[in-house]
């Protein structure tokens, strides 16, 4: 169905949010694809992959040298700082934010404790994965030459490319598993693990558990029949004011 709320977060209950591409959009984020999928004639996977990578990292490096350039002249927007507000309210205990963007809008706009599933756009770590430095914020995005780790190995960036598994995967599921509302902003519903989330609330529905999922988002996702609720529109114009925290 859908609803435009205000949709009550009862004392004591929890929200996990999701989010996707759909909200970095809204502060003017490029998805640097064209209509054929393709990045200045190269497929997506030769930029986003390990094997892109070992084949042509210069071309790898070029390609988010352009996103890490393109994401420094943005701002965020509405819904970055609305669920900033909503994590100040709840606090750490009832409030969960993942997303699936790697660019740093949510953190830009005041969010404290963001897990970037598919990684950072500005950090950077060895590509030897047997290398004990740590992966390190890194602005740069001009490479004259390819960047190299102490140990020797060329650096790469801290991204989950194709064929790669994401990032704290067990600490979501169990925040999903444990929250009484999941909420996916701006996610196109294709994109697996993240778009398989939702069916945990589903899972818990059929168990007795009154528990409640909502989608927010300019068009409908492909997993739309599995939330309670879709609601059509810019995540900047509808997330603020959309939840009403009671006993706040």
């Amino acid at each position: 169905m859908d609803t435009h709320g205000p949709i009550d977060i009862e004392p004591g209950h929890s929200v996990v949010f999701l989010t996707g591409a759909g909200i970095s959009a809204e502060s003017g984020i490029r998805t640097f694809r064209d209509a054929r999928g393709l990045w200045e004639e190269h497929r997506v996977e030769e930029v986003a992959s390990p094997e892109g990578f070992a084949a042509d990292p210069a071309l790898v490096w070029r390609f988010y040298a352009q996103r890490r350039a393109q994401a420094l002249t943005v701002a965020p927007n509405p819904a970055h700082h609305a669920l900033a507000d909503l994590e100040r309210t709840l606090g750490p205990e009832r409030f969960f934010l993942a997303t699936q963007n790697v660019d740093h809008l949510h953190e830009a706009g005041g969010s404290k404790d963001v897990v970037h599933m598919h990684g950072e756009l500005f950090r950077t770590r060895c590509s030897d994965e047997d290398c004990p430095t740590l992966p390190f914020h890194d602005e740069r995005h001009d490479f004259p030459t390819l960047p190299r780790c102490s140990c020797g190995a060329l650096q790469r960036p801290h991204i989950v490319w194709f064929g790669e598994i994401p990032f704290e995967m067990h600490t979501i599921k169990r925040r999903v598993q444990a929250c009484d509302l999941f909420v996916t902003v701006g996610s196109s519903g294709v994109v697996y693990p993240a778009a398989g989330l939702v069916r945990e609330m589903l899972y818990r529905q059929e168990q007795g558990e009154r528990v409640r999922s909502v989608y927010v988002g300019l068009e409908r996702p492909e997993n739309a029949n599995a939330f309670d609720a879709v609601i059509l529109g810019k995540a900047g114009e509808v997330l603020p004011g959309l939840f009403r925290v009671l006993g706040a």
